[in-house]
């Protein structure tokens, strides 16, 4: 390993040993270590903005906000402090197993500001959630009706790349209709929790790589996700619409 890089971080699993972890109010675990200059209480109203409806697929999971993740071979390693050497290599997140639980190291100083940390937080929390507790079918239901009527765009690469192959050969791709299900899912969920957290100007989540999905139709996801994971107090869901001037 090369000596200034090792004198610079600690191993993932140093972290988990020496960090201490708290659980919020609405069951989230979740921890800081090293220097993350993201105001400590807008870390935590980005945990609690989490439904306490959700907190009990999410109970093998501990979140660890940290300068930068960085990967070296085989192993995961925690820089302390932000080091503008290292942030070329640094990673958004890297989970780690940890017994029967798995920690989520993100990096905050790659990301730098409130937006973009909470995004790459809740799309781990959308994946972390859905793979544990799986698809509503309510959501499912609605979600191909939209792409049986050809509904433009998708929430994000993935969706739109697994919508391509569930319907490409005239017949449902069964697999690919139940990732395409799955990435829907966590997206919807990922943006209705930055919406509570935050102010989103939908159009900040646009990418070049695919359509983004049109507002009315994302507008109906949303609400079902409302629907199914209500505000915990102190938190508001509303969608507003600008007007054309």
């Amino acid at each position: 390993m090369n000596q200034a890089l090792k004198a610079a971080t600690r191993t993932a699993q140093e972290v988990i040993r020496d960090a201490r972890v708290k659980q919020s109010p609405n069951g989230i675990l979740y921890t800081t270590a090293g220097e993350v200059t993201l105001p400590s209480e807008d870390l935590e109203r980005m945990v609690n903005a989490i439904p306490r409806s959700m907190s009990p697929a999410l109970d093998r999971k501990a979140f660890y906000f940290v300068p930068l993740t960085l990967s070296e071979g085989d192993k995961t390693l925690i820089a302390e402090r932000f080091d503008p050497a290292l942030a070329d290599s640094a990673i958004c997140h890297r989970n780690i197993d940890a017994g029967d639980a798995q920690c989520v190291f993100i990096s905050t100083r790659l990301l730098e500001d409130r937006f973009s940390i909470a995004f790459e937080f809740y799309i781990n929390v959308g994946h972390a959630f859905v793979e544990r507790a799986g698809v509503s079918s309510e959501f499912g239901e609605l979600v191909w009706q939209q792409a049986g009527a050809n509904v433009r765009g998708e929430s994000s690469f993935d969706a739109f790349e697994f919508r391509k192959q569930a319907t490409a050969s005239g017949r449902v791709d069964e697999k690919a209709k139940s990732d395409y299900l799955s990435a829907t899912f966590s997206d919807a969920i990922a943006i209705y929790l930055l919406s509570l957290c935050l102010d989103v100007d939908y159009y900040e989540l646009r990418e070049r790589e695919y359509p983004l999905l049109t507002p009315p139709a994302l507008a109906v996801r949303l609400r079902k996700i409302a629907e199914l994971f209500p505000p915990n107090p102190g938190f508001q869901f509303n969608i507003f619409y600008k007007r054309r001037t």
